[in-house]
């Protein structure tokens, strides 16, 4: 293991899975923490935000890392015609704004759009994708292109925009730190000032499948934030796994030589990653993510759409 890869696990296992130890390294950070939420704390309480002038859905979460933000967001975008989805685009090779897709038709590749952007665009027929480092840029791009409402993908905290609030939350919260002693961009108690607080297992469930996942053996092949939380969906067949930092590119020799060292005959990889395995060619299983939402969502969604039209 590298000591990025290390130092990312160590961290990763601070936020979600912590020990006895990781507290001592978690305190000694606590004057960062607290001057970190605290200018967080100023910013949503001096910055005003700016009428867009078209309807815009944030589904965000105050952790970092994997809460369920794309899958949510292709739940939601795609009950809706002619809506566009705005992102960051994270771990894209390239910079500025690009349209990934426009109604669904694919306009650039997974490494200029990026791993979340590929999967929102394959997934959204109907949709128009955006990623735009400047979020507003993404926003007028989208209304210029004749979209209707606009959901920003991980949007809580772009305070400057005047959005509906859709804030996830994981069932646990073993540590409510802010960054770096915990795993929070703010304060635990700003989720209050979000329009619709959702909590993983009562307002949304993930639904996970393995396709073709057979009696071969299985290497775990990801660049996914805390892979761990795969651990309970997948099958006794893995035996290996090759694992990266969040957003990470994969290399085929790598994966060849570690899928020979553990035995596996073919790669299991989540959704996210298989839009950047593709020109891999080996044998490939999938664990496919799916969410059951609560219709009062939906519902809430649709007004504040009608209401702002």
């Amino acid at each position: 293991m590298s000591l990025k890869s290390a130092i990312v696990s160590f961290f990763e296992n601070l936020y979600y899975r912590p020990r006895g130890y990781h507290w001592i390294v978690a305190f000694s950070l606590l004057p960062l923490s607290l001057l970190y939420g605290s200018v967080q704390w100023v910013r949503r309480r001096t910055i005003k935000p700016h009428a867009p002038g078209i309807p815009v859905v944030s589904i965000g979460n105050l952790q970092v890392g994997g809460s369920g933000k794309t899958p949510m967001t292709i739940a939601l975008a795609r009950h809706f015609d002619n809506v566009a989805v705005v992102l960051r685009g994270y771990g894209r090779k390239s910079r500025g704004l690009r349209v990934v897709s426009r109604r669904g038709r694919i306009e650039c590749g997974v490494e200029e759009a990026g791993d979340e952007a590929t999967l929102l665009a394959r997934s959204l027929p109907k949709a128009t994708v955006i990623v735009a480092e400047d979020r507003m840029d993404g926003i007028e791009k989208a209304k210029a292109l004749g979209a209707k409402a606009v959901f920003l993908d991980d949007g809580f905290s772009k305070i400057g925009i005047q959005k509906f609030d859709i804030l996830l939350q994981k069932p646990q919260i073993p540590n409510p730190l802010p960054l770096p002693s915990g795993p929070f961009r703010e304060f635990l108690w700003e989720r209050e000032r979000a329009d619709l607080l959702l909590r993983e297992g009562s307002d949304y469930r993930r639904i996970v499948t393995c396709e073709g996942c057979d009696e071969a053996p299985l290497m775990l092949v990801t660049a996914i934030a805390d892979p761990a939380r795969l651990e309970p969906y997948l099958p006794s067949n893995v035996v290996g796994r090759y694992i990266l930092p969040d957003h990470a590119w994969f290399d085929e020799e790598v994966i060849r030589r570690e899928m020979a060292a553990c035995g596996a005959e073919k790669i299991l990889t989540t959704e996210k990653d298989r839009v950047k395995l593709e020109a891999i060619d080996v044998p490939t299983a999938l664990l496919k993510l799916q969410l059951e939402v609560d219709p009062l969502v939906f519902d809430a969604v649709e007004k504040y759409i009608h209401d702002k039209l």
